[in-house]
């Protein structure tokens, strides 16, 4: 008996589901639905292009002043100061010292230059009132790449020629030679400095100051390589590009096919680990960086004039084509979204010096792309609403 309860009261339960879950026949009381609540399923078709243009530069209307000496005191300079770590690094600067038969290296402890030799032991030996300091401590000038063009000039009564090279940031001391060997020209003493055998020797004249050429014609940054799995991405949040209200007054369903397109400026610049030539003219040969289908690609390469602090706007119109259906006396609403992309890549290149004398020199320098792109452009549609006062359909 109690075995045939629980049957039946199974059977009422499979009964009830099965009557709750049936689809509704013509003769059940229709339900209408909302369609405001409606998106519409059919999206089709959807295609999404996109044009890029570089735009003209602007021209610079600042001009620029030239400095009065290389600034070996920046790390990143191919001609500076480095520190002595118990060996020479590449491309030591050196004399031969015809007077003692030797091959001596610029140094300098503070702000006072003179000569590293090793056949003396790991010391800079410098001019310091009236004798020679001999310090462990001090800093080798290198001409990294020997980019720099280095020439000596003839100095006098502690005169130095433009472009010589400095010992010092505080004060105007540079570096100086004559026939005995380094020492450090001090324009306030009127008088070239040299330590010679224990003692500090002094010399009005017949003397020569460091300088470098400044004599640059132009400049060309090329063999661009950017390093893409050190990339910085930063994806911010979707915006909407272009909206789009597609109308339909009749009693049918209306497929409607729509092309949205939207332009929009985008900015690229390149920052470099070194200074270029102040008024020279620095041609800049790379690709651009962009991003597509969520990966970075680059452009084919262009050719710029380039400055600090200049960007290259580049014009990119994106489109999106797609076809929607529109349901009986209603609205549907259709975005054009996408994603902005703040993207940081370093990079490597080779820096060439055309000089007015006709020499070349080049270099590895390196450097960060720093770029905004929008990328990732879909379409989004908005709820559809009923239109207002419209005729009802019999």
């Amino acid at each position: 008996m109690l075995l045939l309860l629980l049957l039946l009261a199974l059977s009422s339960v499979s009964l009830q589901d099965t009557v709750k879950n049936r689809p509704l026949d013509e003769n059940d009381h229709p339900l209408t639905p909302d369609l405001k609540e409606r998106v519409p399923e059919i999206i089709a078709n959807v295609s999404v292009s996109t044009v890029r243009r570089i735009l003209p530069p602007t021209k610079s209307r600042h001009k620029r002043q030239v400095n009065s000496y290389v600034d070996v005191f920046d790390k990143n300079s191919k001609l500076r100061w480095e520190n002595w770590l118990g060996y020479l690094p590449n491309g030591s600067v050196s004399i031969y010292n015809n007077y003692d038969d030797r091959i001596d290296y610029v140094c300098k402890v503070g702000c006072h230059s003179g000569f590293y030799n090793p056949r003396k032991g790991p010391f800079c030996h410098y001019p310091y009132y009236s004798k020679v300091i001999k310090d462990r401590s001090f800093e080798v000038l290198v001409n990294e790449d020997d980019f720099e063009i280095l020439e000596w000039k003839k100095g006098s009564s502690g005169s130095v020629p433009e472009y010589s090279v400095r010992s010092c940031s505080s004060d105007e001391i540079y570096v100086g030679k004559n026939k005995y060997g380094l020492g450090k020209v001090y324009p306030k003493d009127k008088c070239f400095y040299l330590p010679w055998e224990g003692d500090e020797y002094w010399y009005k004249v017949s003397y020569e100051v460091l300088t470098t050429n400044m004599g640059v014609s132009r400049e060309l940054i090329s063999d661009v390589k950017y390093n893409i799995e050190q990339a910085k991405i930063l994806k911010k949040p979707p915006k909407v590009l272009k909206r789009s209200t597609i109308n339909n007054a009749n009693c049918d369903p209306v497929s409607k096919t729509t092309t949205l397109s939207k332009t929009t400026l985008e900015t690229n610049s390149w920052g470099l680990s070194v200074s270029l030539m102040i008024g020279v003219r620095a041609t800049f040969e790379t690709g651009i960086p962009f991003l597509a289908e969520g990966k970075l690609d680059i452009t084919l390469e262009i050719m710029f004039q380039y400055s600090k602090g200049k960007s290259v706007t580049e014009e990119s119109t994106h489109s999106v084509s797609f076809t929607i259906n529109v349901p009986p006396n209603h609205r549907c609403t259709v975005k054009m979204m996408s994603y902005s992309y703040d993207t940081k890549i370093p990079f490597t290149a080779r820096l060439k010096r055309t000089y007015r004398n006709g020499k070349t020199k080049s270099t590895t320098i390196s450097g960060t792309y720093h770029g905004v792109h929008t990328a990732d452009v879909y379409v989004e549609v908005e709820r559809c609403e009923p239109l207002p006062n419209a005729k009802p359909c019999t």
